[in-house]
């Protein structure tokens, strides 16, 4: 399955849309992260274990909407784009999407 930001695969001809396909994960902060990211808060630096959390995020959400694609047949996704909301205090949503389609 290939995955393209771009509206097209570079060097593949579309033969087929086959709509809008997406996969997304909601997760929820450990207390213990959440502890040692308010501590790392006061000396700054990259919060490692938010950086992990979301990276784990983003690939379960590829992976689900690469399932979606795969039961409506596409063999590529094009124009697939990521989006983060907040569901509640302390949990997020990672969504990825895009145009499943058919390319030769």
């Amino acid at each position: 399955m290939e995955i393209s930001n771009l509206e097209a695969v570079p060097g593949r001809t579309v033969v087929k849309h086959l709509g809008l396909v997406q996969g997304s994960t909601v997760r929820s902060k450990h207390a213990g992260r959440d502890l040692m990211a308010g501590l790392k808060n006061f000396v700054g630096g990259e919060l490692k274990s938010y950086t992990e959390l979301l990276e784990e995020s983003r690939k379960e959400a590829i992976q689900r909407m690469l399932g979606q694609a795969r039961s409506v047949g596409a063999n590529a996704v094009v124009n697939v784009r990521f989006s983060t909301s907040n569901i509640t205090s302390g949990a997020a949503e990672v969504m990825a999407y895009g145009t499943a389609v058919l390319v030769e």
